[in-house]
């Protein structure tokens, strides 16, 4: 049987990097411990989520993937441990910034790095201000247990993300993640949302889905976890609620997700042909 031991962690992030670090840190010994082979801590946890709003001074924290504590530190752990980690960072390519993801391999190496595609921006999360929109295209990774494809929050939404890393090969889908509340309209709750968004990723390609996201409040928004991890029937096999801190973990059997993916046939009844209209920006 082909399996894969992943694992998602859930956490408050409104400290320093280094504090921050050193909670992501203690989580991922957790979560290896509980044999987790591919570990995913939420979006950008070296520090609050300071895209709620717009100064200058925020851009001090961005740097290159080669000198970013976040990277460095889980790279330390990844050979550590032997585990893959997924480590989502503010990156500084020359005059440049992105929000990117370094995948970390389970030898402390970088394989390569994916930059944010979908950059969003309206009240309380005003990415645009400081990040470029990712010129990466959609990435996986193959590792020891199968290929993975990590996108980055706001990719999470777009049937679309889903749909190419799954064409590029991915088994299981990965997705960090620092959502809240709306600062524009408080008694909406997207959580609900947020989910069904993913579990319908995990039905319409049949795959399993990790999502991470962080807990707490941070200046004036608070931000509401419900981590997951589904089958690739859409069913969640570990959740969190609101407030909880740790680690969820689940074993994939890969044979038997792939079975099922080939039994319902989406992939068999595409009509590419006809999806033009995608690719046309009018």
């Amino acid at each position: 049987m082909s399996t894969m031991n992943v694992a998602a962690l859930q956490l408050p992030l409104g400290g320093d990097i280094d504090t921050n670090i050193a909670r992501v840190s203690e989580l991922v010994r957790e979560a290896a411990g509980k044999g987790a082979k591919i570990i995913l801590p939420p979006e950008l946890f070296e520090g609050p989520y300071f895209c709620q709003v717009q100064h200058e001074r925020f851009f001090a924290m961005a740097k290159p993937v080669a000198e970013h504590k976040s990277v460095l530190a889980m790279q330390a752990l990844a050979a550590e441990l032997k585990v893959y980690i997924p480590t989502s960072f503010f990156e500084a390519d020359g005059p440049h910034y992105y929000n990117t993801l370094a995948m970390i391999d389970d030898s402390g190496k970088v394989m390569g790095t994916y930059r944010k595609s979908h950059i969003p921006d309206g009240p309380g999360y005003t990415e645009k201000f400081y990040f470029r929109p990712g010129n990466t295209g959609f990435k996986v990774w193959p590792t020891k247990y199968g290929t993975v494809g990590v996108g980055v929050c706001w990719d999470q939404w777009y049937p679309e993300t889903a749909r190419a890393m799954m064409l590029m090969g991915a088994d299981v889908l990965f997705f960090p993640t620092a959502i809240g509340d709306e600062p524009a309209a408080e008694e909406l709750d997207t959580s609900r949302l947020w989910r069904r968004a993913m579990i319908g990723h995990a039905v319409s390609n049949v795959v399993p889905v990790v999502a991470a996201n962080r807990i707490g409040s941070e200046d004036a928004m608070s931000f509401y976890g419900h981590s997951f991890i589904t089958d690739e029937r859409g069913d969640f096999v570990a959740e969190f609620g609101t407030a909880e801190t740790g680690v969820l973990t689940a074993e994939i059997d890969l044979d038997r997700v792939r079975k099922h993916r080939a039994a319902f046939g989406f992939f068999r009844d595409r009509r590419p042909e006809l999806y033009g209209r995608l690719t046309q920006d009018i």
